[in-house]
């Protein structure tokens, strides 16, 4: 019995001993090892220079000057200039708080059903022909960008074409949404600097040159940067080129309701696209209208050509999602859906709406109101004809400078500015410096 417990003894000190050796034998392996150096195996990084749009609240944030004014954030404050928070969304919270049912897990794939039949609702119209005959796959997707991004991938796995044609100028986020996923992008020609209005006969000879087939994106209404937005009639010219084209429309809707006040006068042209009866995408945010910017919700409508293709492009737009987040958060599509589902807090929600668009309606007519006063060179009418939440402004990149340093006012270096952005109380400081740069800077 002795000797047993010996020879165990003797094993497990072998055993031992040989651990230790291991064990060493790994930490000098690990030491050696380039993440485990002083240095960083990331240390070769170049900085990445600010993004464009959010470079400017950065900047922003950092002047300690009382009369700083911030032009270029993407969202909408109040007359005081404070983020607001809708009183139907606070509405909608407090009931989906005090819902005892409620819980926390995970959503499918293709995000919340009535989330999704109401989203695709609001923008196709209640009588579509498309949703009745289920011919629309709708997924809940990350906002406006995330919807566009989900939108691009599945394009890029299954879309033939594999260009994209964007406005000149577009969006700053654009361009990269589509590279990324793969597919090329070009530009059609849409401003013209020189009316500060749309270049229609540019637009339609580029478009008209597109390869059969090209993907096409449409800001469905207040393009962004510019505010300009074609005439119905200049809707329906296109319409009728990119369909005898075959070119596939991919509208971008970041601004229904925003933008004139009316649902479904903002939503006009994606309804003339779908009443064709042909394709098309829909990448729809509630960032704006419902105030829900940091909620980050959104949807992708695929239109298609009948029910069984709709139901086939949905099961592959799971694929796109899954490896890509899994599935969408629920909260902020719990709140929309419960406001578009139940006809009071609608009806309220479309009232705070239309304020929100015909306060900056109101700043537009103000600014333009204080620049003739003040006899500012150049015809600033367009101010007042563009729509929506931005206006291009004519003003050069020099002038912008010249108006953060000398006025503490902060925009893109393109010279777009955000009307909501703008108070009655800041209107004047904005057109003094407008005044001062078109007068004193070239």
């Amino acid at each position: 019995m002795e000797a047993t417990a010996d020879r165990r003894i003797a094993t497990l000190a072998r055993h031992l001993e040989a651990s230790s050796l291991s064990y060493s034998q790994i930490n000098n392996t690990i030491s050696s090892s380039p993440t485990s150096s002083n240095s960083s195996v990331f240390a070769h990084l170049a900085r990445a220079p600010e993004d464009p749009i959010l470079g400017v609240t950065v900047a922003f944030n950092k002047d300690s000057s009382p009369s700083k004014l911030n032009l270029g954030v993407g969202a909408y404050r109040t007359e005081e200039g404070k983020p607001l928070v809708l009183n139907v969304v606070r509405q909608a919270e407090k009931l989906l708080v005090n819902d005892s049912s409620r819980n926390k897990e995970y959503i499918p794939i293709v995000g919340l059903a009535d989330f999704n039949k109401l989203s695709a609702k609001l923008i196709l119209g209640a009588n579509s022909p498309a949703i009745q005959e289920n011919r629309v796959a709708t997924v809940q997707c990350l906002s406006g960008t995330g919807s566009l991004r989900v939108g691009a991938e599945f394009l890029a796995r299954h879309y033939h074409q594999r260009t994209v044609y964007i406005t000149q100028p577009t969006w700053g986020n654009h361009p990269k949404v589509f590279a990324l996923a793969g597919l090329a992008v070009s530009t059609y020609r849409y401003y013209d600097p020189t009316t500060r209005g749309l270049n229609f006969q540019g637009l339609l000879e580029d478009l008209g040159s597109a390869p059969s087939g090209a993907i096409v994106l449409l800001h469905a209404c207040a393009h962004n940067p510019t505010g300009v937005d074609p005439t119905l009639a200049q809707w329906e010219q296109m319409r009728q080129l990119i369909r005898s084209k075959g070119l596939l429309p991919f509208f971008d809707s970041a601004y229904q309701g925003f933008a004139s006040g009316s649902l479904d006068r903002d939503a006009e042209p994606v309804r003339m696209f779908v009443a064709d009866g042909g394709e098309c995408l829909v990448a729809q945010s509630y960032a704006k209208n419902m105030g829900l910017y940091g909620e980050r919700v959104g949807a992708l409508s695929i239109v298609c050509k009948a029910a069984d293709v709709a139901s086939r492009v949905e099961s592959q737009l799971k694929l796109v999602i899954r490896p890509m987040y899994s599935s969408p958060p629920i909260h902020g599509a719990s709140i929309v859906a419960t406001i578009l589902k139940d006809r009071n807090m609608y009806h309220q929600w479309t009232i705070e709406l239309k304020e929100m668009a015909e306060r900056i309606i109101s700043m537009r007519q103000q600014l333009f109101n204080a620049l003739k006063s003040r006899g500012t060179p150049g015809d600033w009418s367009h101010i007042i004809k563009q729509i929506g939440m931005f206006t291009f402004t004519g003003l050069n990149s020099k002038q912008v400078a010249f108006m953060t340093k000398e006025y503490h006012i902060y925009m893109t270096s393109d010279g777009r500015i955000s009307m909501a952005g703008l108070s009655s109380r800041t209107v004047p400081h904005l057109a003094d410096a407008i005044h001062a740069a078109v007068t004193r800077v070239v």
